[in-house]
């Protein structure tokens, strides 16, 4: 197996790349391509200190930024690490992409270049949330502001799988993010979803209202791209206010300091639990090929951990998996679809 990792992609790289990349290769049965300017690269591992031994390099010569158009992956930056790392991957040469870089960018460029699976209508774009019974899926996140009741359908019937497959939940629940789960509610967006989904070959539980949701009430929860976005930085947020709250209330006094002591062991795996380093990555779902958008500000550790998520994702045959529900889908809606016309 081998995965192509953007030494480029990320606010604090190439040095977090490379000390990831070392990081995954000791750890990991893989062979490692990392993609960006090889000299570069080559110089900065030396002065950082850090063996490239075993470590392939790849070179593309230039780097898109965040500030950059994420068309520019496909035009003007077309030599960039990220392009440059979806083509290899398109042609074979690589089973996984990770990129912590542009994050329109790596959509655009993953859908034009890698291509999308058979009858997939968009990719998408996921994140795995703490919630109160475990972690939840969520999806889209962004890569789709806009949608159609079928896009939907199809973030449902990915997300399910990915859940299956990499997660480990057996018949994940499946709902649509709402503001009620009364099938009534919502626009039509939601409510058209709802009437494809109830036929899907998942384990579909209607609405998922969302002030449930952090509380455990689905395992993958589906909506627009915009809605997700919201939700998820809206997670993040609360997550840091919750974390500074607390640290304020326990760090009070003497007496809530002893009481923190006692509780270290608890506070540290609530922490850990919030922590965005621990998942990885965002898997764009959708491709033929598993592409993981790391976060922008990873680090070493984070990065090292989107690795073992594009590992365990071809480890596991997500894509192939994929494949197979969306075949069962599409064929559902099509004889929906019919039946209608009749």
């Amino acid at each position: 197996m081998r995965i192509l990792f953007d030494a480029y992609g990320g606010d604090n790289t190439p040095d977090e790349a490379i000390k990831a990349a070392r990081l995954a290769k000791d750890q990991y049965p893989i062979e490692l391509t990392l993609v960006g300017d090889s000299a570069a690269i080559a110089h900065r591992a030396g002065q950082l200190g850090v063996s490239l031994d075993g470590i392939d390099l790849h070179h593309a010569p230039t780097a898109i930024t965040m500030e950059d158009e994420p068309t520019d992956v496909l035009k003007r930056l077309s030599d960039c690490s990220m392009a440059e790392g979806l083509r290899l991957l398109h042609q074979g040469e690589g089973d996984a992409f990770v990129s912590g870089g542009n994050t329109g960018a790596l959509v655009v460029g993953a859908t034009m270049i890698v291509k999308r699976i058979k009858g997939v209508k968009r990719a998408a774009l996921t994140a795995l949330i703490p919630s109160a019974t475990g972690n939840y899926l969520l999806l889209d996140v962004g890569a789709n502001a806009d949608c159609r009741p079928e896009m939907l359908a199809q973030f449902a019937v990915m997300g399910s799988a990915y859940m299956e497959k990499i997660v480990g939940v057996k018949e994940p629940r499946v709902g649509i993010a709402n503001i009620g789960t009364e099938e009534h509610k919502g626009t039509d967006l939601q409510r058209q979803a709802l009437a494809l989904l109830k036929d899907a070959p998942i384990h579909f539980i209607g609405n998922a209202e969302v002030r449930d949701v952090p509380l455990g009430c689905a395992d993958v929860v589906v909506c627009d791209g915009f809605t997700g976005n919201v939700m998820l930085k809206l997670t993040e947020g609360l997550a840091k206010m919750f974390v500074g709250e607390l640290k304020q209330v326990l760090f009070k006094n003497l007496l809530t300091k002893m009481g923190a002591l006692t509780l270290s062991g608890s506070l540290k795996s609530f922490k850990q639990k919030l922590d965005y380093k621990k998942s990885g990555g965002a898997p764009l779902l959708g491709l033929t090929r598993p592409v993981i958008k790391a976060h922008g500000s990873s680090d070493a550790e984070a990065f090292q951990n989107a690795i073992r998520q594009a590992v365990s994702m071809v480890e596991n045959r997500v894509v192939e998996t994929t494949e197979q529900a969306m075949t069962q889908l599409n064929s559902q809606l099509k004889q929906r679809a019919g039946a209608q016309e009749q």
